[in-house]
């Protein structure tokens, strides 16, 4: 099963969905709050959450673990 958590818009609030799932893994009022705890899994299966848009476009991406072509990017 892969390791990476997608946080999406789900009605009014954020859902966090491991991928190819089918049902959400957690919802949450902001996506604030679902950000964390998308990034807490993913730091304990060492994976990546996606964070996507309300129009379900991909807004942001972030590793946890050992990850083999790490960011050339100055994000952060």
């Amino acid at each position: 099963m892969s390791k990476n958590y997608h946080v999406v818009r789900k009605g009014d609030q954020r859902a966090v969905k491991r991928e190819k799932a089918e049902r959400s893994n957690s919802l949450h009022g902001t996506q604030k709050e679902a950000i964390e705890r998308a990034r807490e899994l993913a730091i304990g299966k060492k994976g990546e959450v996606v964070i996507h848009r309300p129009d379900g476009r991909i807004r942001d991406k972030d590793s946890y673990g050992n990850d083999p072509n790490p960011p050339k990017d100055n994000k952060f």
